[in-house]
């Protein structure tokens, strides 16, 4: 489960930035997850209180923002919708090369108090 070990990433980084911000206490941490980053979102959901027990981020909530796949279509010179990785553009069937989004796993922001 290599969710375990993003959580623990994400842990180190929002408690460093909470300390540099002199934070007392995580109330909200946010990610941004990509439809094509490989990650399980329920599994991080599980690992969450799990990684932040013992830390200012204990009773924080996890804020989720999925975030669809795109790409974009040379031909068209536009952008499309990618479910699942799904790569041909639907207005012209060209296969795209190029992705916009989807596979990000991000940290957006931080509530601290």
């Amino acid at each position: 489960m290599h969710e375990l070990s993003l959580m623990e990433a994400l842990r180190d980084q929002a408690l460093a930035a909470a300390r540099a911000e002199g934070a007392r206490r995580i109330a909200v941490i946010r990610l941004r997850v990509g439809e094509l980053a490989g990650v399980e979102v329920e599994a991080l959901r599980f690992a969450f209180p799990v990684v932040m027990a013992g830390t200012i981020a204990a009773a924080a909530e996890l804020a989720v923002e999925l975030e669809p796949a795109e790409c974009h279509c040379a031909v068209c010179d536009a952008p499309f919708p990618a479910p699942h990785g799904c790569c041909d553009c639907p207005r012209c069937g060209t296969i795209s090369r190029r992705l916009l989004r989807g596979r990000d796993l991000r940290l957006l922001s931080l509530e601290v108090e």
